[in-house]
């Protein structure tokens, strides 16, 4: 053997010890960005406990107290009352609570706080009302069922101790971390339209634990249990042919004064607004926009501070998006520009809508089936307003399907104030 092969034999020995010692140190080692899984008792509801074993997420889940407008000048998490933005509120809401008190949300960790303070609440208050508002719905739920539903709500936020908002055991199981759905009536829903939620991907629960509490919902009348009105779908014409139906009973959340109509008030449907818009199509989750993967000291984790992507756009938008930031931040300005617009004429229009049904019917000799009409058509006009005014991103989440919605609420209450018209026989407005 020569003297150059013994040279490249032990070469290629060292080599092979050198990568061999690599590829051990990569196969036994666990990178910087494992989350160490640690186990809590079940039935601890305390972030501060759960905190102590996960202390990057707690300290960005601690950020959800921060205080700040939005950049866009929607929403955002400073307690304003939205009719500052859209007075129209007022007489859209009149008769009923949101026409007293209709503030923007703090966020998570305020929402028992927020709750007990609001003016919506009274004496006699559903227990239905603290379902999304608290993890310690689970410990309600187990005890009693539905039948929590019914207990004053004043009588079980007495059980809740001050920290007792919106926190990890909403979303974890405390035993392996896996994400979980405590909200019974999102588990009912889905299994209504054949989906399985125990079974569900760990991508699909990054958006189902979000949906859990961010979409639609009544109290069925009587057990006051809460009910996602998903059965004929999730759009809002899908919703309102649903509601049509008067389900279990549910005719209206009230009446309004004014126009006699029998109303139906949007609750924050931001999952059936996201679930079809692109973002929602495309397999994008709710927490991959929201709750982005952040890095601290190497290590890889969620963000728990549950706040708008306009917040960080590179670590929220960036993975997929590489136009930069001044573009992502300008395309969102403009949509939701656009979308207020359209969405505050129509809100206006409503407004007019049940003033003319007021007018119209104190003539004389009114026309009763047109004064019918008319009522259907402002209660609808009203819903397809909501739906857009309610929900929490105006209009990003699905620019398509909001503009559309906010654009047939205008053409309806437009209707309305003519079949008014025609009722009372005289222009009215």
């Amino acid at each position: 053997m020569s003297k150059s092969q013994k040279s490249l034999i032990a070469l290629l020995g060292v080599l092979l010890l050198f990568f061999g010692f690599v590829i051990m140190r990569i196969g036994v080692a666990k990178p910087a960005s494992t989350v160490k899984v640690a186990k809590i008792p079940a039935g601890e509801y305390d972030p501060a406990v759960w905190g102590q074993l996960y202390p990057l997420q707690y300290e960005s889940y601690k950020k959800n107290a921060d205080m700040s407008p939005s950049p866009t000048g929607y929403g955002g998490s400073v307690k304003v009352q939205k009719s500052e933005m859209m007075p129209e509120l007022t007489t859209n809401f009149k008769g009923m609570p949101f026409s007293i008190d209709y503030t923007e949300d703090r966020g998570h960790v305020f929402a028992m706080e927020d709750i007990r303070e609001t003016k919506r609440i009274g004496p006699k208050s559903p227990g239905a009302c603290i379902t999304c508002k608290t993890p310690y719905v689970e410990k309600f739920y187990k005890e009693s069922g539905w039948g929590f539903a019914k207990i004053p709500f004043n009588e079980l936020a007495t059980q809740v101790p001050s920290h007792g908002s919106i926190s990890c055991a909403n979303c974890h199981n405390p035993e392996n971390m896996d994400l979980r759905v405590i909200n019974p009536a999102f588990t009912e829903a889905m299994q209504q339209r054949g989906i399985d939620v125990s079974k569900a991907s760990r991508e699909d629960m990054r958006s189902y634990v979000c949906a859990q509490c961010h979409s639609e919902y009544y109290f069925a009348p009587g057990s006051m249990k809460v009910v996602f009105p998903w059965e004929k779908g999730l759009k809002p014409g899908d919703m309102y042919a649903y509601y049509a139906d008067k389900p279990n009973g549910f005719v209206q959340d009230w009446q309004q004064p004014d126009s006699k109509a029998a109303m139906l008030k949007t609750q924050h449907p931001d999952y059936e607004t996201f679930a079809t818009g692109t973002h929602g199509k495309a397999g994008v989750a709710c927490a991959d926009c929201h709750m982005p993967y952040v890095r601290k000291d190497g290590q890889k984790y969620s963000s728990h501070w549950m706040t708008s992507p306009l917040k960080d756009l590179d670590a929220a938008c960036g993975s997929c998006h590489t136009q930069g930031t001044a573009w992502l931040a300008d395309r969102i300005k403009t949509t939701q520009d656009y979308t207020f617009e359209v969405l505050h004429t129509a809100g206006q229009n409503v407004a007019r809508a049940h003033e003319a049904i007021k007018k119209a019917s104190e003539a004389p000799n009114a026309d009763q089936a047109e004064l019918a009409k008319a009522r259907e058509l402002v209660r609808k006009a009203g819903w397809y307003w909501d739906f857009v005014a309610a929900e929490n991103s105006m209009g990003f989440h699905n620019p398509d399907q909001s503009l559309n919605t906010a654009a047939q609420a205008n053409e309806l209450a437009r209707q309305a104030i003519e079949s008014a018209n025609r009722a009372a026989g005289i222009n009215l407005l």
